[in-house]
């Protein structure tokens, strides 16, 4: 493992490591059809930078080190560490009043910029990029942030939240008097040396990937349009390379000055509440938070259309490993890539969480009904056996497989493979289920069968 012991693995011989890593990137890059990719692993001493394939599969654009890719949801950690350069600057504090700030979160007066941060507000996960485009983001937040909408007491559990994000950057426009994008720049990609990258610049300072889908009728690779609204940019709008993400890392470790250590320390706390099923094994201000050996990592997953990028530090070591690739394959690529980073360093990266060991499956017929996370449905049924199934906005039903600790496992029709998919929540007072938390999104129950 890469504790004391495997990072001067990689000192001792950083041109075979080097060339071992860049020759699995190129095969696996192959094996999941993605055209292009970049990993950078930085030990504090030696970085460690490969990169492959073509950044636009229909032009073959080369791939290099500075190519910029769609984060996705890593975006957040940014917006984030803005809130808590701001809260260091004593602009603000993290247990105050969201809607002291912002007037559109008046009807949840309890809500805090903490909750917010941590996904423990309650609030939904937002419309869909397509429905919020055009939407202004006073209109936006009005219309989620409801307590009719709520779906929890604020700090009383965990449901990933774009819309928590919204709010979040429509604070940093607040305090600053600037745009997220201004202010996200000012506060921290200049600092950190990131040349600043969005999906709306029409005429990029940089290169930047396009996202690739998989048409599964002809085997074709094809470009990926990103359709992420306007509004919702503090939650995914940013572009950034792999060597881009191993600086932010570095501040995250306190490997920077870029961010105060104090906040650094505050953003990877582990938040009361912030227990996510299937995502991380616990969540900080901004950042997940995942074990691996008995330590801690920080960082987090994103996906914007077609393209998956992943984010990982370790405080103790300072070690951060960060990844980015220009389609949908890329997230089993990485995960292969931890693997091999295993193999060929001895690191050890947790792609995942931690998987509990949740005991034999237990029928629980109680927890066929409907839920709603905003406008989302989730539908669980119960076949002729009693076995429950998951749909979610009338997709196809997949099975579920619950445990006695309300925990549930998502299975593959294909191949019968389980993955951890949620839990079940009781109402403290009536003992019924009255919650689902499916993938880290958090639905309260509308009715029953």
């Amino acid at each position: 493992m890469l504790y004391p012991t495997a990072a001067p693995t990689v000192e001792r011989q950083p041109s075979l490591i080097r060339q071992a890593l860049q020759d699995r990137l190129d095969v696996l890059a192959r094996t999941h059809r993605v055209p292009g990719a970049h990993l950078a692993v930085d030990t504090g001493t030696e970085v460690v930078s490969v990169h492959t394939g073509t950044a636009d599969a229909a032009v073959r654009a080369p791939f290099t080190a500075d190519t910029a890719v769609p984060l996705g949801s890593v975006t957040k950690v940014y917006t984030a560490a803005a809130v808590l350069l701001l809260a260091d600057d004593g602009d603000l504090d993290p247990d105050d009043p969201v809607a002291s700030f912002l007037p559109e979160l008046r009807a949840l007066p309890e809500v805090t910029i903490r909750h917010l941060l941590s996904h423990t507000a309650g609030l939904p996960t937002g419309p869909d990029s397509d429905t919020a485009a055009g939407t202004p983001v006073s209109r936006y937040l009005a219309g989620v942030c409801t307590a009719r909408n709520a779906l929890f007491p604020p700090g009383a559990g965990f449901s990933y939240s774009n819309a928590g994000y919204v709010a979040a950057g429509r604070l940093v426009e607040a305090v600053t008097g600037m745009t997220w994008q201004e202010a996200v720049r000012a506060l921290l990609l200049d600092p950190l040396g990131t040349a600043p990258a969005f999906l709306d610049d029409t005429a990029p300072a940089r290169p930047a990937a396009v996202g690739h889908a998989l048409n599964t009728a002809t085997g074709q690779l094809r470009p990926a349009r990103q359709n992420l609204a306007p509004v919702e940019a503090p939650a995914g709008a940013l572009l950034a390379s792999a060597l881009d993400l191993a600086a932010l890392g570095r501040a995250l470790v306190g490997r920077s000055t870029v961010l105060p250590t104090a906040s650094a320390v505050l953003m990877r706390s582990r938040q009361q509440g912030a227990e996510s099923e299937g995502l991380a094994d616990a969540w900080g201000l901004g950042v997940a938070l995942f074990q691996e050996d008995g330590r801690w990592w920080c960082g987090h997953d994103g996906n914007a259309q077609g393209t998956s990028c992943h984010l990982r530090a370790e405080p103790e070591s300072g070690v951060v490993v960060a990844f980015t690739g220009n389609a949908g394959g890329a997230t089993a690529m990485w995960r292969d890539l931890a693997d091999d980073l295993t193999r060929i360093t001895g690191l050890r990266v947790p792609t995942a969480p931690a998987t509990p060991r949740h005991g034999d499956p237990v029928e629980l017929p109680e927890c066929a009904g409907t839920y709603h996370n905003g406008t989302t449905e989730y539908r669980i049924t119960l076949d002729a056996a009693g076995s429950p199934a998951l749909s979610v906005d009338g997709d196809l039903p997949l099975p579920l497989v619950c445990h006695a600790d309300l925990t549930c496992d998502l299975v593959d029709p294909v191949t019968g493979r389980r993955e951890p998919g949620g839990r079940f929540h009781r109402d403290p007072v009536t003992g019924l289920v009255d919650r689902v938390q499916i993938s880290g999104r958090t639905a309260r129950r509308t009715s029953s069968v």
